[in-house]
């Protein structure tokens, strides 16, 4: 099953290329990056996913489908790299490691490669993300988007790589499910609106709550930063803009918690056909 004997030193170069991996640099200049955990790997597979490279350490494994999993990225062109306990906690950034860490090819899409997938929909439905700046919010509006069926996430004027573990990580694989585009804003917003798709964004000034707002149509929703929201240039150019109500101290709410309100009242109206009053 494996390419070579067990890897047991912390200082073979392969181990280390997965630790540089963790940095984003590494990760621009090489075009790989790191899939770690069955589940993660499991969608990334299923979704045709390139695997260079599959490190295991089978003693840390939590259940009884890892071989299968194995079989499958190796008959994919995966090579397989047995590792001791020490070693895979050297390459692994979690906790509690299941014994699975691969590095993969890195996929980028274009705007233009959702065309056909916006033409053979009547109500497209994206959801767009711009400068978000942890890769824990950005994995969960990953999770989100993925739950609801959106047709794609546009990441706009990037402060985190779609590429960073943690965004991996807190996707739970859904980065591999569904399209990711990384683009600028001034380009997206014009994509948006050729394609006829409007554009909601949620800011504590609107005057209107966003269940009364019909999402049923083409549609992207738009969140921004998570300390100052969305840019002026999002707001402007915004043709619903909405408010999540806050009965608290608190005027707002974490971005990732805010997207996936928005994203499941867009699925509630979709499904029954109405809006709220």
């Amino acid at each position: 099953m494996n390419d070579q004997s067990l890897l047991s030193s912390i200082q073979n170069p392969r181990i280390k290329q997965v630790v540089e991996l963790r940095e984003r640099s590494a990760r621009n200049d090489s075009g790989f990056f790191i899939i770690e955990g069955y589940r993660e790997l499991f969608r990334a597979l299923g979704a045709n996913q390139t695997l260079e490279s599959l490190f295991i350490c089978p003693p840390l494994f939590l259940g009884s489908n890892e071989h299968a999993l194995i079989a499958r990225a190796q008959q994919n062109g995966a090579r397989i790299f047995e590792c001791t306990e020490k070693v895979f906690h050297k390459i692994s950034y979690r906790d509690r490691p299941d014994g699975l860490v691969a590095i993969a090819h890195q996929k980028h899409l274009t705007l233009d490669s959702l065309n056909a997938q916006i033409s053979a929909k009547q109500n497209p439905f994206f959801v767009v993300a711009e400068a978000i700046e942890k890769p824990g919010n950005l994995g969960t509006i990953l999770r989100s988007s993925d739950a609801v069926g959106v047709d794609g996430v546009l990441v706009c004027d990037r402060c985190t790589d779609i590429y960073n573990p943690n965004v991996v990580r807190a996707s739970v694989g859904t980065l591999f499910t569904i399209p990711v585009v990384e683009a600028e804003g001034k380009e997206t917003l014009a994509w948006l609106k050729k394609n006829k798709i409007q554009i909601l964004a949620a800011t504590p000034s609107a005057t209107v709550e966003y269940t009364a707002v019909d999402m049923r149509g083409p549609l992207a929703i738009a969140v921004g930063t998570e300390q100052l929201g969305l840019s002026k240039l999002w707001m402007d150019q915004a043709d619903l803009q909405v408010r999540i109500p806050m009965c608290g101290v608190a005027d707002s709410l974490n971005v990732a918690m805010a997207t996936t309100l928005l994203l499941y009242e867009a699925l509630r109206q979709r499904r029954e056909g109405s809006i709220h009053a």
